[in-house]
């Protein structure tokens, strides 16, 4: 992994809400991966290079059982994640085919594995859940993933979530969902994050405190004012 602890740390407190917002005001307004709800609520604010796995449609000579002990298949996959990584996985939103299950998830686990985030669903939920693993998903479902999806490759550019993701790709997950970061823009969210969070929190205590949202939110010249003499 070469994403620092000291970035893990800094966007660990900026929500993805915040990182979708720095990213808007660069250009940047499809990050957030549609789809990707977390499994659990209460999960802690995650943060992962991508590890991306692609799926595509079910084809009847490849999508089969025996399919999972070929060179090419999510086993294979899983055993080749570094540590501190975030799945990424690209089911195209199918919902009727778990991609992952308890055993899989468990490895994931042990691997050190951060966190799994997909557009589609998992299956065994209740021992996917008992693995501790946190997943962002759309569900759950009881069929196995080849009944409706063949793997086909990992480590390459995907779409999940209808967000374009490449390998090493930065990761933030929290209870909004999952927002990516392109690695070229990870030094500016870590530069605007955390101040966006300070002025945010300063804007609440100050409607708290019975401020009208007019010159307030955003901010206008005297409002600014106040802001900067505040940090002082």
């Amino acid at each position: 992994m070469s994403l620092s602890q000291e970035a893990i740390k800094t966007l660990s407190h900026v929500t993805t809400a915040t990182i979708t917002t720095v990213l808007l005001k660069k250009g940047l307004r499809n990050v957030w991966m549609r789809g990707a709800r977390p499994l659990k609520l209460g999960q802690a604010r995650l943060v992962g290079e991508a590890f991306t796995l692609r799926f595509v449609p079910a084809r009847e000579d490849l999508a089969t059982p025996e399919s999972w002990s070929s060179p090419i298949s999510t086993r294979t996959a899983i055993e080749t994640m570094p540590e501190g990584c975030i799945a990424v996985v690209d089911a195209m939103g199918i919902t009727d085919a778990g991609i992952f299950g308890d055993i899989l998830c468990a490895r994931m686990v042990k691997r050190g594995v951060t966190a799994l985030i997909t557009d589609g669903v998992v299956r065994d939920v209740e021992g996917v859940l008992g693995t501790g693993l946190p997943v962002w998903c759309d569900g759950y479902a009881a069929p196995p993933s080849v009944a409706g999806l063949t793997f086909v490759g990992w480590d390459q550019p995907i779409g999940c979530g209808g967000v374009a993701v490449f390998p090493k790709d930065i990761v933030v997950a929290d209870q909004d969902g999952a927002v990516l970061i392109p690695q070229a823009m990870l030094d500016h969210v870590l530069a605007e994050g955390p101040e966006q969070e300070r002025m945010e929190a300063w804007i609440v205590d100050e409607v708290k405190n019975g401020a009208v949202l007019p010159g307030l939110y955003p901010m206008n010249a005297e409002t600014k004012a106040r802001y900067a003499a505040s940090k002082k």
